[in-house]
């Protein structure tokens, strides 16, 4: 069974500094690309960053750049979002999906989310 687990969500003041995991199970991500997104009450969900699962290449909102680093860890199967100098408007349930291949559209399994709070 194909499962994504996002962790490392929470409360952070602005400046502050967050590291979300997602954690896939039933299947090796060496092969998947993984996309990190964001949902922020009443707005549409954004892609936030992106890791290939060939060459490594990686993504990145323009409002992000500079401030976050996604990373994979293959032999942990897990994928990771370094997230400082966040800001107010970063708040979001933050979700990982996969796909196969390269970065794209048209993820497939998604994570059930974690919050992301900043907020002094």
């Amino acid at each position: 069974q194909v499962q994504l687990v996002e962790s490392g969500g929470g409360l952070v003041q602005p400046g502050g500094s967050l590291r979300l995991s997602c954690a896939a199970s039933g299947f090796t991500l060496d092969y998947y690309a993984i996309g990190w997104f964001r949902q922020a009450p009443g707005k549409e969900r954004e892609g936030v960053s992106c890791i290939s699962s060939s060459d490594g290449s990686t993504y990145y909102a323009d409002s992000v750049k500079g401030r976050f680093t996604i990373s994979r860890d293959n032999a942990k199967n897990t994928v990771y979002l370094q997230m400082n100098s966040l800001k107010p408007e970063d708040t979001a349930v933050y979700y990982c999906a996969t796909r196969y291949g390269g970065c794209g559209a048209n993820f497939g399994s998604w994570g059930q989310g974690t919050q992301v709070t900043v907020s002094s």
